[in-house]
């Protein structure tokens, strides 16, 4: 990409928004377009519009969404699909209206049916029914996903979509009530060994399986996706390896050194039995990962000492136009 085009990342504050700028300024991208949700509200379809037609970047990266872990899907599934549904809607057919070169959207794999063939290959999408406990966020990333598709075929234009597997990494929510697995665990077992409780209860039987990319990895995919990419199919991006919740809590026992047992609570939802994506498509493009699970875990738990450790609270951050 030519470095000195403008660039706007959508969700610039949130986990994955924040480790695309540091890669885009890595690779000597200053014209960075970055507004806060106090400067721009993207549920407001008009301040979008006048924003993207001001501004005309030259590429767009939506990477604004409100997210959370199990228990925020189940409980606000209302607003989890109305707010998606608006601040898509409007960043899509804005940048449509504002002659955008490429713009990239970022779904999530809880998009493919809940019984999904496994690894979930690009075509399985819509093969049955979602996960219920994501339901809401799933239907919402679909219909953002099939809009960059549709403008991509009727318009002609570069507007593609990439499907991420589970991230985590630094700049994530800790917030235990609210965020997903891997800030979960580290934030409570973390929290165990500094005030010597001697047991974790974790949600589910810890069979489940799941697959994780660490941030930066994910930020690398989606510029190489931005400068490269040009096909109306959107690529699943992920590391093509999965772990059970059991050996991923483990793990995070081991790299926190905390000695005390895990408890899996069987009476608790878990949601999709596995979620592997199939990344072929994407290796046979030219990417791959390059962060193992162990070291982007450590990774993550030193930045979350830096950052938590010792305070009474976490900052609360399921909030629009944060991933």
């Amino acid at each position: 990409m030519d470095r000195h085009a403008k660039i706007y990342v959508a969700g610039h504050t949130g986990m994955v928004g924040a480790a695309i700028v540091r890669h885009l300024r890595a690779g000597g991208h200053e014209n960075l377009l970055l507004v806060t949700r106090g400067e721009l509200d993207l549920t407001d379809q008009r301040a979008v519009r006048a924003f993207m037609v001001s501004e005309r970047p030259r590429y767009v990266i939506d990477s604004a969404a409100r997210v959370g872990g199990i228990q925020a899907n189940i409980n606000h599934p209302a607003e989890f699909l109305y707010e998606n549904l608006q601040i898509q809607n409007n960043l899509i057919w804005a940048a449509k209206e504002a002659a955008v070169e490429t713009f990239l959207f970022l779904g999530s794999s809880c998009i493919y049916p809940r019984m999904c063939a496994q690894p979930m290959r690009e075509e399985h999408l819509m093969e049955g029914k979602p996960e219920p406990t994501n339901e809401a966020y799933a239907y919402a990333k679909i219909a953002g996903m099939k809009l960059c598709e549709y403008i991509h075929a009727q318009y002609g234009m570069n507007f593609i979509s990439c499907m991420p597997s589970n991230i985590y990494g630094q700049n994530d929510n800790f917030d235990p009530e609210t965020s997903h697995v891997i800030p979960s665990l580290l934030h409570r077992v973390h929290q165990a060994k500094a005030t010597g409780r001697p047991e974790v209860v974790i949600w589910g039987t810890g069979a489940t399986r799941r697959e994780f990319l660490y941030v930066d990895d994910l930020a690398d995919a989606v510029v190489w996706l931005l400068g490269s990419y040009t096909q109306r199919q959107f690529l699943n991006v992920g590391t093509g390896e999965d772990v059970s919740i059991r050996e991923l809590a483990e793990l995070v026992r081991d790299v926190v050194g905390y000695e005390g047992s895990l408890r899996f609570d069987a009476t608790k939802p878990e949601g999709m039995p596995r979620k592997l994506l199939d990344v072929s498509r994407l290796h046979a493009a030219g990417w791959r990962h390059r962060t193992g699970l162990a070291e982007g875990l450590t990774r993550t738990y030193d930045w979350y000492l830096d950052r938590y450790a010792g305070t009474a609270s976490l900052e609360r951050r399921t909030v629009t136009a944060d991933r």
